[in-house]
């Protein structure tokens, strides 16, 4: 089957996709799966991994969500892949490898968001979230043997963000889609919270690309598709590129870091600093499988490290 799997890429995928039988490969070689490609064996790694799991309480914009329609770190994930998957398929790339990538970028982020990040990063320099999910799937899964990934989604899990870009165009699509998934389902967020209101939004985007939520994220797809097919990049036309960075800018005033949230980054940096020195002073408290009290911390949901928060301040 695995081999039935790997004609049909060289049948219809792109020349410039990447095809598992053409995979860099893993770290640590080993015997491949008679029914599953190598990209579709590591999508599975990540769905079934405990860090994968542990999404469902974590931050994407705002804390220890209660409302139940509130995006989680999970469906943020989920709504990435979605949108990589679509791009992929269009564009007639690997939507194994994009899946995989997709399912696996925002492993090693940390409780509350890129606010607990930021708090990290301070305790430990060079610290993010990139970094850590790479080092999520090589050393701390399956109690410090890692998932051993192949090349290709390790190498689009680290460039997901930041400077680096990724080496495959599959990379490239998680990349963007990203940061579609996270601009069009934080104003819906913050839209059903109340923080923004729909005049609020900038005037050209919203001409632009539409004033609902489903209708952007289309606009914003379609685009992508439209420009980069038969081409070895993943781009958009600048003016969407444009109207999409108008509305991260808006996001980062209006909702990111507004009043009311930056109050609740000097909490949140409280607990981090907290949990830090308490693990410092005792670090026989860390489990196991964890190697340093970063791993620890980033690792925590965002209710367990309230929990453990309140019962170092009432010990």
């Amino acid at each position: 089957m695995r081999e039935d799997w790997q004609r049909i890429e060289q049948q219809i995928l792109a020349p410039y996709a990447a095809k598992s039988y053409q995979s860099r490969g893993r770290a640590i070689p080993e015997d491949e799966c008679p029914i599953r490609t190598i990209f579709q064996r590591d999508r599975d790694r990540i769905i079934h991994s405990n860090s994968f799991r542990r999404l469902k309480h974590k931050t994407q914009v705002f804390i220890n969500p209660t409302r139940d329609h509130v995006r989680t770190r999970l469906t943020h994930t989920l709504e990435v892949s979605q949108i990589s998957r679509t791009i992929a398929r269009a564009l007639s790339l690997n939507e194994d490898l994009t899946e995989a990538i997709a399912l696996g970028h925002d492993l090693g982020h940390t409780p509350f968001g890129h606010a607990g990040e930021r708090a990290l990063a301070a305790l430990s320099p060079g610290f993010t979230h990139n970094r850590q999910s790479l080092r999520v799937v090589d050393v701390l899964e399956r109690n410090g043997v890692g998932l051993n990934l192949s090349f290709e989604v390790r190498d689009g899990i680290l460039n997901h963000s930041g400077s680096g870009e990724p080496s495959t165009l599959e990379g490239a699509v998680v990349r963007l889609s990203d940061r579609i998934a996270y601009i069009n389902h934080d104003i819906d967020d913050a839209l059903r919270a109340g923080i923004i209101e729909m005049s609020q939004l900038p005037a050209v985007p919203t001409a632009l690309l539409g004033d609902r939520h489903s209708v952007r994220i289309n606009s914003m797809v379609s685009n992508v598709i439209a420009a980069s097919f038969s081409k070895e990049q993943i781009i958009m036309t600048e003016p969407v590129a444009s109207a999409m960075d108008q509305l991260r800018e808006f996001l980062f005033t209006s909702v990111y870091f507004r009043p009311e949230a930056r109050k609740e980054e000097e909490k949140i940096w409280q607990m981090i600093n907290v949990l830090y020195d308490y693990y410092s002073a005792e670090p026989e408290r860390l489990l196991n499988e964890y190697g340093n009290i970063v791993d620890y911390i980033a690792g925590m949901t965002d209710s367990f490290a309230i929990d453990v928060y309140q019962k170092i301040l009432n010990s």
